[in-house]
């Protein structure tokens, strides 16, 4: 099995450098994203490659605790974070445009690639029903984005 991909774009209306402290504020993530429940950090700030945490959220009817790595950052534009579970790597590709002053559209990608033992995972978390899952997963963290950051007024 090759490897796989979900892309959610949504536009944001806050600017750029809102929506990535948003999106890097590791401290901050239960309070932002419904979906997570728990974040440890485990190296300590600021966000950029190497910066390391644990993120728990509900999938698949569990709770599922990884550990992710950034192994890109360019802010406020764009960062890459990665992990490894179950005989697959997980990459989450996170692109910020700015779009004017107090608008920005971010396309989160997601793409599975199977490691070895285990691929079946990949194939449940990528194959149809999955795909719409994670896909509707992202699509929900993004609003949740929006949500805070329009809310805090997060222009320029």
């Amino acid at each position: 099995m090759s490897s796989r991909s979900v892309v959610v774009e949504r536009r944001i209306g806050a600017g750029q450098q809102a929506v990535w402290e948003a999106l890097t504020d590791l401290a901050g993530m239960v309070g932002v994203l419904s979906g997570v429940s728990k974040v440890e950090v485990i190296t300590p700030q600021p966000f950029g490659v190497g910066t390391r945490w644990r993120e728990t959220r509900r999938m698949f009817g569990k709770d599922a605790t990884e550990e992710m790595w950034v192994t890109a950052s360019e802010a406020p534009r764009r960062y890459v974070a990665e992990a490894e579970s179950h005989g697959s790597r997980y990459i989450s590709e996170w692109e910020l445009r700015a779009d004017g002053p107090a608008t920005t559209t971010v396309r989160m990608t997601f793409t599975g690639v199977p490691t070895g033992g285990a691929a079946g995972m990949l194939a449940k978390v990528l194959g149809r029903l999955g795909t719409k899952t994670v896909s509707r997963a992202i699509a929900k963290d993004l609003d949740d984005v929006a949500a805070a950051v329009e809310r805090r007024g997060g222009g320029v």
